[in-house]
């Protein structure tokens, strides 16, 4: 079948009511319908402000061929109770399938349809859990609130690797009324969201930032979604704290909470630091892979150099990793980093922290100029120098993936989740400051 032609008929799968699309039960809102006809891209995030009637668009988007026979589609949550709660997507395709005769298996959570096309529900809390998919294949996978994933394995695996369809062939079976088979459906994968949540940083980096023509990004808001009671709607908002109000309102993607030490605009970015510098990598370890229903603290590694009164953070390595996986990363950053480079790490309290000094300097570190340090009074003093030093308009970040990161960290410092890139920049700032009242060197 011809490009020109297959794309006429993929448009008329997005009329109002035709045969093909009886089971969904009202007109798509303009932004709907324009997300639902990137038929030829590959990914795409329908994402931004509460409201903006993100979930019926990926269940629209999921049955937009069921009159395929062979298609099959997954929608996703992270948790079962998120499927399965009040206009979870189990309520939700129950309320729109119940007449359309398509039949409900309960212990599969699958609805199979007069075509023989499939809708199956799932849920993938842990990021091994992503394997609990092995042996199946889709034409089209929706991950709803994808932003509650931390990382991006679940959403790599299960998007890429199971999606698949056959060569054109002859013995496929077409719809009788748009005369598609498999062949002719695209690979889809779609996901909606809300800013905020553990995995904020990376869907941002994804889709907003590096959105492309094979993967797009339709930012939604509340007054995308007519069907809404608006005014009710933002007046519950309203009472929300100021930076949930900026996302789930706004759809604000970069709004953090502030812990006070830091503002963002004091993080000036330059593309190349002067060459020549007194330059420290400080290690702040943490030894704790991710764990189900944990959120560990990360291993850092902070390069920065100190040149004519000014600090430059050079680069951040950051990890959470089983011990052996943190002292590859350790190593490998020696490595790759120059020569001129001076090593510290900081020595933990008692008997082990001695242990992982004396090991990293007669193992890992051989070779290298590596020092041990016990840091003295609370985090939030440590940071004064780092602090200071940022306001002050003498520190500069050179341009990488790691500064969201590291920007957000340090606003919402010491308020925030996790400070372990603030102390290792602050371990290096304050050695290259000669604070030695503050850090004591093990010899």
């Amino acid at each position: 079948m011809a490009t020109a032609e297959i794309r006429d008929q993929l448009s008329t799968l997005m009329s109002w009511r035709t045969p093909c699309n009886m089971t969904i039960p009202h007109l798509p809102h303009p932004k709907q319908q324009a997300f639902l006809t990137w038929n030829t891209t590959r990914e795409a995030l329908f994402g931004g402000a509460a409201g903006g009637g993100k979930s019926d668009t990926l269940l629209m988007a999921a049955l937009q061929y069921v009159c395929v026979p062979g298609y099959s589609a997954l929608l996703m949550r992270q948790t079962f109770p998120q499927l399965s709660g009040a206009d979870g997507f189990i309520d939700r395709t129950t309320e729109w399938l119940k007449d359309q005769g398509a039949d409900y298996n309960v212990t599969n959570k699958r609805w199979t349809f007069n075509s023989g096309a499939t809708l199956t529900l799932g849920h993938c809390e842990r990021d091994e859990d992503r394997y609990n998919f092995q042996s199946f294949a889709y034409q089209f996978v929706g991950v709803d609130e994808l932003t509650h994933w931390a990382t991006d394995k679940v959403y790599l695996y299960i998007g890429f690797s199971r999606v698949r369809r056959p060569n054109p062939d002859p013995s496929l079976m077409a719809c009788p009324h748009c005369g598609l088979t498999l062949a002719d459906v695209p690979l889809r994968i779609r996901a909606a969201t809300n800013p905020g949540g553990r995995g904020n940083d990376w869907v941002y980096e994804r889709f907003v930032l590096n959105a492309g023509e094979d993967r797009k990004f339709m930012p939604a808001r509340i007054a995308d979604n007519p069907s809404l009671d608006r005014l009710a709607y933002e007046a519950s908002l309203q009472e929300l704290d100021a930076v949930e109000r900026a996302r789930l309102l706004e759809g604000n993607w970069e709004v953090t909470e502030k812990g006070g030490m830091f503002e963002q605009d004091w993080f000036e970015l330059v593309d190349t630091p002067p060459e020549k510098m007194k330059k420290i990598r400080f290690w702040d370890l943490a030894a704790t892979a991710e764990a189900k229903g944990k959120d560990p603290d990360y291993t850092v590694g902070a390069l920065v150099g100190l040149h004519d009164g000014r600090y430059y953070v050079l680069d951040i390595q950051r990890v959470r990793g089983t011990p052996a996986e943190v002292e590859r990363l350790v190593k490998a950053t020696a490595e790759m980093d120059p020569t001129d480079v001076h090593i510290w790490m900081e020595q933990e309290p008692g008997a082990s922290g001695v242990n992982t000094i004396d090991y990293y300097a007669r193992h890992a570190l051989v070779g290298y100029p590596f020092k041990g340090v016990r840091s003295t009074g609370s985090k939030e003093e440590r940071a004064r120098v780092f602090s200071t030093a940022a306001e002050m308009g003498n520190l500069r970040l050179v341009r990488g993936r790691w500064n969201k990161k590291l920007v957000d960290e340090c606003v919402q410092f010491p308020k925030g989740g996790h400070d372990d890139q603030v102390d290792a920049v602050s371990g290096a700032i304050n050695h290259l400051s000669r604070r030695k009242a503050k850090v004591r060197l093990i010899l």
